[in-house]
């Protein structure tokens, strides 16, 4: 009997105390853009977490150019900001005389608060109109 009683003390006091919720949350944004001979690539995205135990965070960039007569370049850049904040750029761009492709992604993690992600393309040819696309997630 002595068990029982026990047993039933636990239980009630395991229901009568909040579980601490684990939050998570993840995101990013990518884009490419072509035209000609050329074309260019950019991805980013990151992801927070919080759970009884801690917080933890994450973030991952890169990007890709190519031209088949022309130059093409990319390049990443990961920082931790101010705070618990974790940024990436990322850019890259190919052009063959005046026909060009570029892609550039922002990202920005807010240790388990906020995933923010902005990508911009552009891609270009003498003689029309520049051809531009912007995706976002976050604020």
């Amino acid at each position: 009997m002595k068990t029982w009683i026990n047993l039933t003390a636990v239980a009630l006091f395991l229901a009568s105390t909040p579980l601490a919720a684990q939050t998570s949350m993840s995101g990013g944004t990518g884009g490419s853009a072509a035209v000609g001979g050329t074309s260019a690539s950019t991805v980013g995205t990151g992801g927070t977490s919080t759970s009884p135990t801690g917080t933890g965070s994450s973030i991952a960039a890169g990007g890709s150019a190519a031209a088949a007569n022309g130059k093409a370049q990319s390049g990443t850049h990961v920082n931790q900001g101010n705070g618990p904040v974790l940024n990436s750029n990322t850019r890259a761009q190919a052009h063959d005389g005046g026909t060009f492709s570029r892609s550039q992604t922002r990202t920005k993690v807010k240790a388990g608060e906020d995933v923010q992600s902005t990508t911009r393309t552009m891609s270009h040819e003498p003689g029309s109109k520049p051809v531009k696309s912007t995706t976002s997630i976050g604020r």
